[in-house]
């Protein structure tokens, strides 16, 4: 399809084409508005991918802090058994947000005192979990017996599962996390004795100056 510009001359009959001048300056102010577009197409398509980070870094952060919550009373340091001291008699105190306790201390190194999560995977494949809090008992009919209702379930494993899958950095397009454990500054390598902080291992800069690395 070929476009043609024409316009009206005054006191002349008839139409005539554009002068190459003004097809010049036509051009001119077009490239000039297009790439004026350009650089606000950019940061939208920048913004989009922060604002992903921002949620899944929300996200990671408070899975980790559950996990801690939920690590609450899970063994006795250096323990390899599993074991609910947080029931009556364990004289743990709980965070009411938290429901379960982790029961299985093997996923624990013993240099590992804060109990956060040894990885990420382990946010994603689960940690095997007893219910807190007091006992609750049930009479069976008219019999003197009676029943533990968290009992029921005691022989039935429980995966509790802290993260549906494995984040993915919206800025590096892979799962490459800078971590940082609780026993390391926010500067220093990652020491691989837990997860107590997870950013970005970009280090391209956001629309509001700083590093993606230190968000």
């Amino acid at each position: 399809m070929v476009l043609k510009l024409y316009r009206i001359r005054a006191g002349v009959a008839g139409n005539s084409g554009y002068t190459l001048l003004e097809l010049i300056i036509t051009l001119v102010v077009l490239s000039i508005l297009i790439m004026g577009t350009i650089p606000l197409t950019q940061n939208a398509v920048k913004r989009e991918k922060e604002t992903r980070l921002r949620e899944t870094l929300r996200d990671i952060r408070n899975a980790i802090d559950e996990f801690k919550r939920d690590s609450n009373g899970a063994c006795l340091q250096g323990a390899l058994v599993s074991g609910n001291p947080t029931q009556p008699g364990g004289n743990v105190p709980t965070d009411p947000r938290s429901r379960v306790v982790i029961d299985d201390c093997t996923i624990f190194d013993t240099e590992n005192i804060d109990r956060f999560p040894p990885s990420l995977d382990v946010l994603v494949e689960g940690v095997k979990v007893r219910q807190r809090g007091i006992n609750l008992t049930g009479g069976q009919g008219l019999g003197n017996s009676t029943t533990q209702a968290t009992d029921l379930n005691q022989n039935k494993e429980v995966i509790k599962v802290y993260l549906r899958e494995m984040p993915i950095d919206p800025m590096t397009g892979k799962s490459d996390w800078k971590l940082r454990s609780s026993y390391e500054s926010a500067d220093s390598g990652w020491d691989q004795i837990n997860v107590f902080d997870v950013r970005s291992s970009s280090d391209d800069e956001g629309l509001n100056g700083e590093k993606y690395s230190v968000w």
